[in-house]
């Protein structure tokens, strides 16, 4: 190992925790998902010096694991180097074994930021935005389902009875203080997990429907940060569900007839003075508030494979309920895609409220900051506040997965602030996934047409 890789501080980590046996090196895919390797504690010295190789497809497989044929040809599935983030290292203190985790970035051979890498990918805008004095400061939201283990007998979820509904499905017992006391001991858990990883924990909830709940994190000024927090946090939620006996599931809408999960994302801007560019000293918001709102708006139909990357996403954006099919815009109006909260004027923000759970962390943050500075360098106009509730909205978004994927792949909005090697890569990765999907013949099909058709 290096004199500066001894003196690093995933070193001193490791002095600081002589029990650790393994570390956990870990990419994020473009699906969100973890792809690494456990290496044994002795063996961090090759990831500090630059010499950990993992192939550059690492983090394009589709959602079952597999290779996507094309993009293997494209890079001749050859290495890629990884750069450790060396401010992730942490514990993971749900295993039974001492074992820390440390987040990758992926590099071409060269050392060229791969930008199949959803992390190098989010890079890239902030660079953006430090090219102009400012800085975005960001705080996710994420809503959940906790199962039971198994499945039903019509292989469905199984939700917890409760003391308070018992076995009813008909509401959720939204803010129910009582229904969070039943899985107090689940709860705490997470919350302690997330003070010892240094994930900033804001508030828990009991959400609208049976088995749903939300949790908060703290805004911070490191768009990089608020990603991996939301990723981190994802992962101590189903890591310690699991620990006692629970399935946690971002499922975008486990169930047909049930309120589905959201990812919320609440974004200002400062300047290089430190002041919030969003507020203008009053209730309405500066001129530059709207010309990211119109930005938001104007790029949410190229958007919209990032906010709803799965077949499963497009269940939840129905009409008339939370997750609109519509770039619409209000004041402290949850029935709108971007909701401009009421509160102190200086903390005058954006929340984006599209997103479902199962979006990526890192490619969400990725769009809608881009967005924001579109329609800032454009000097776009907002459409008028919406100040109804749900109702029948025209739909001017993409109203599927395939529309989606359509809309993604001629974005030029997404080539330019985004990159179009990332671009071309996750259309690669959809197109085999949604082919997947429509050669399956569901159970439904059967029941319908097996002995009738």
């Amino acid at each position: 190992m290096s004199e500066a890789a001894m003196n690093s501080p995933v070193s001193l980590f490791l002095t600081e925790h002589p029990d650790v046996e393994t570390i956990e090196v870990v990419l994020t895919d473009l699906n969100g998902i973890y792809r690494g390797k456990w290496l044994p504690a002795h063996s961090a010295g090759k990831v500090l010096d630059g010499t950990f190789k993992i192939p550059l497809t690492a983090v394009s497989p589709d959602i079952w694991g597999r290779d996507v044929k094309a993009l293997c040809r494209q890079t001749g599935d050859g290495d890629g180097i990884c750069n450790p983030v060396e401010s992730s290292i942490r514990m993971l203190p749900w295993l039974s074994r001492p074992t820390a985790q440390l987040f990758l970035q992926l590099n071409t051979e060269d050392g060229t930021p791969w930008e199949f890498d959803p992390r190098v990918v989010l890079k890239k805008v902030c660079a953006m935005y430090r090219e102009r004095g400012l800085t975005p400061v960001c705080a996710p939201e994420l809503e959940f389902y906790l199962f039971e283990e198994g499945r039903d007998s019509e292989g469905k979820p199984k939700v917890p009875t409760t003391r308070v509904n018992g076995n009813c499905r008909i509401g959720g017992q939204l803010y129910s203080t009582e229904v969070m006391q039943e899985t107090a001991e689940l709860m705490h858990e997470i919350r302690e997990t997330c003070d010892s990883m240094a994930v900033p924990l804001d508030g828990l909830l009991k959400e609208l429907a049976p088995g749903q709940y939300e949790l908060n994190l703290h805004h911070v000024d490191n768009p990089l940060r608020a990603a991996d927090n939301a990723q981190l946090l994802k992962q101590i939620i189903k890591s310690v569900a699991r620990k006692h006996g629970y399935i946690a599931s971002f499922m975008a809408k486990p169930f047909g007839n049930r309120d589905g999960n959201g990812f919320h994302t609440h974004v200002s801007i400062l300047d290089d003075k430190g002041d919030n560019i969003f507020d203008d000293g009053t209730e309405r918001g500066s001129d530059l508030l709207r010309n990211a709102i119109a930005g938001l708006a104007d790029v949410m139909p190229d958007s919209m494979l990032i906010f709803a990357p799965h077949l499963n996403s497009w269940r939840r954006l129905q009409q008339g309920i939370h997750g609109p099919l519509a770039p619409t815009w209000g004041y402290e109006n949850r029935y709108v895609a971007m909701r401009i909260p009421n509160g102190e004027n200086a903390a005058r923000r954006i929340e984006h409220r599209i997103a479902g759970a199962d979006a990526n962390p890192y490619l969400s943050l990725s769009v809608i900051l881009a967005g924001i500075l579109h329609g800032i360098d454009s000097h776009m106009e907002a459409a008028p506040p919406t100040t109804a509730g749900p109702g029948q909205v025209q739909t001017v978004l993409p109203s599927n997965w395939e529309a989606a994927l359509a809309a993604f792949e001629r974005s030029a909005f997404i080539a330019k602030y985004l990159g179009a090697v990332f671009q071309g890569a996750l259309s690669e990765i959809k197109k085999v996934e949604q082919n997947e999907f429509s050669a399956t013949v569901t159970a439904l099909e059967y029941d319908s047409y097996l002995v009738l058709a």
